[in-house]
């Protein structure tokens, strides 16, 4: 292979990526560039800031270290990651997945059900839940526990963060049963026979041969769960707004809040740039512990 032909090959892969490099670029450099550069001045939506915003260098981070109200979101959302997406939906979704492997009548049905959360825009899913649970009896919860005796309750003021841990649940079981799925399928039936032939029962073979072989999946769907949870925003925001004061205020709503509701661009910024900071190292933890290929 020619020299000449080589430095081809290597412009024209060049050239295809350049739209992936230049979307990227718009989209995700640019975007966290700027709101590194905003959180190092004290731009404001109103007032002199906002016309004439001056370097303030590291004030924001300084007083983000001392409020409460940033801990006390970061504590919430803590709460709701591992309930929602690392224990909630992965358990869900592994039972679906080891479900669905076997045969049976309803397999087509149950299979849908499962997947339709996903299929339903955000801010549509967060309508009919708040429909769902609607306070006083035309809400649909309250009207099956009221077939059980139970007086009808306000879900979302009395249960908030209970709540929306399960709407997430809901709607990202579909996503972690696919995963899942995968994962089983790349599993050699080989293995199941030889190890039925040795004597073993159904909880060992899970035990000893599923699970450690999925552990990969398992690692890489925390990965892209974890991180994206950390940056819900639609779903609640739609739900709940943050409330009842500040019970589901979680970092995408607490930085809406700090930017669009106080004005303050500049600290808000700064919040999220703390935020992406941490998912990265939250990201590199993932894959280093497990070296699993992104």
């Amino acid at each position: 292979m020619s020299v000449r032909f080589k430095r081809q090959e290597a412009w024209r892969n060049r050239f295809l990526i350049l739209p992936s490099v230049l979307l990227l670029t718009a989209f995700v450099v640019y975007p966290a560039g700027f709101a590194v550069y905003t959180s190092l001045t004290n731009l404001s939506l109103t007032g002199p800031a906002a016309l004439n915003p001056r370097f303030i260098g590291f004030d924001n981070y300084a007083k983000l270290l001392t409020d409460g109200n940033f801990w006390r979101s970061l504590s919430i959302t803590f709460w709701f990651v591992l309930f929602s997406a690392v224990i909630g939906q992965l358990v869900l979704g592994l039972l679906s997945a080891l479900l669905l492997r076997k045969p049976f009548a309803l397999r087509p049905l149950v299979n849908a059900i499962i997947l339709m959360p996903n299929a339903v825009p955000e801010v549509v899913a967060a309508m009919m839940w708040a429909s769902m649970l609607a306070a006083g009896e035309y809400g649909t919860l309250n009207n099956i526990v009221a077939w059980f005796g139970v007086d009808p309750q306000r879900w979302l003021t009395t249960f908030p963060l209970t709540m929306i841990i399960i709407v997430n649940i809901w709607r990202g079981i579909g996503f972690a049963m696919i995963l899942m799925t995968s994962g089983l399928t790349s599993i050699s039936n080989e293995l199941y026979e030889a190890a039925r032939m040795d004597g073993a029962n159904s909880r060992q073979i899970f035990s000893r041969i599923t699970l450690p072989l999925l552990v990969p999946t398992i690692f890489l769907y925390l990965l892209v769960s974890t991180v994206s949870t950390i940056a819900i925003f639609g779903l609640i925001f739609a739900l709940t707004r943050g409330g009842p004061a500040g019970s589901t205020e979680l970092i995408g709503i607490y930085i809406y809040n700090q930017s669009f509701n106080s004005y303050q661009l500049g600290y808000g910024s700064a919040v999220a740039v703390v935020v992406l900071v941490f998912s990265l190292i939250v990201g590199m933890i993932y894959v280093r512990a497990l070296k699993v290929d992104v």
